[in-house]
């Protein structure tokens, strides 16, 4: 159990993950409040105005470097000499179901100060910690289902990819729209036509339908072990309950 996120996980499975916890509890909770303030107003499949706009090849070179002037990284584009063009995209990791990592990954241990590969004997299942990101260096024909693919390949994740959907997220007069991107519909071309700007667009990895988990096709440690989680997850969430209604109550008796 990590102490900042609260993540879990099996004491063997420790070396395959490799996430970066946004810090201690309770530092992100004003934002909480604010994307749920979002969300409040969500609009599905709403269609941006840029969506369908068609680019020649000197468009796309002077957009290509309005986007790299416009950046703070060096995550820039670059122009191919087939017209093509290369870039990176930041994917946010939103999903509230485990995932499952591979039976068959190796695990490395240290014993007596040596490492030696010990191998997992069944399919280990997590829950990926809240605001998990990935940037993808991708090409400009690369669809959306292939940045699914990478994802799941980048965090050996052997769930259907088909569980899965690409989603874009963008925020216009204090109002969020999200859209299900298309298999075929390609994220670095979309990226470029909206600018660097995460509030214009900003993409999201979420589970493809909304139908309820299928419990019994996990096995009794996993279930035990996600007991445990939500057990933990419950405590937090009243702890942080109790703080902000104690908070209320100090301010009112300092104003009686």
């Amino acid at each position: 159990l990590s102490p900042d996120c609260s993540f879990t996980c099996h004491y063997r499975c420790r070396a395959l993950v490799q996430l970066d916890c946004g810090g201690p509890p309770g530092a992100g909770d004003e934002d909480d409040g604010n994307e749920q303030v979002l969300e409040k107003d969500t609009n599905v499949d709403e269609p941006s105005e840029w969506e369908k706009t068609e680019l020649d090849q000197a468009q796309v070179e002077q957009r290509i470097k309005e986007y790299n002037s416009q950046i703070n990284s060096n995550l820039f584009m670059s122009l191919n000499k087939d017209g093509s063009y290369t870039g990176f995209i930041k994917v946010h990791l939103k999903l509230v179901r485990p995932v499952s990592v591979p039976a068959t990954k190796r695990v490395p241990s240290v014993q007596a100060g040596r490492p030696h590969p010990q191998g997992v004997k069944r399919r280990t299942s997590f829950y990926l910690p809240k605001g998990t990101v990935k940037h993808l260096h991708i090409l400009s024909h690369t669809r959306a289902s292939e940045v699914i693919d990478a994802l799941l390949r980048k965090f050996t994740v052997i769930d259907n990819p088909r569980k899965f959907a690409l989603f874009e997220r963008s925020e216009k007069d204090e109002q969020v729209y999200l859209r299900k991107l298309g298999d075929d519909e390609q994220p670095l071309r979309l990226r470029l036509l909206a600018g660097p700007s995460e509030k214009a667009l900003s993409f999201i990895l979420k589970e493809n339908e909304t139908g309820e988990v299928n419990w019994d096709a996990f096995s009794l440690p996993e279930l035990h072990n996600f007991l445990l989680i939500l057990q933990r997850e419950e405590e937090e969430h009243v702890r942080r309950l109790r703080h902000r209604y104690a908070r209320c109550r100090q301010k009112m008796q300092e104003a009686l």
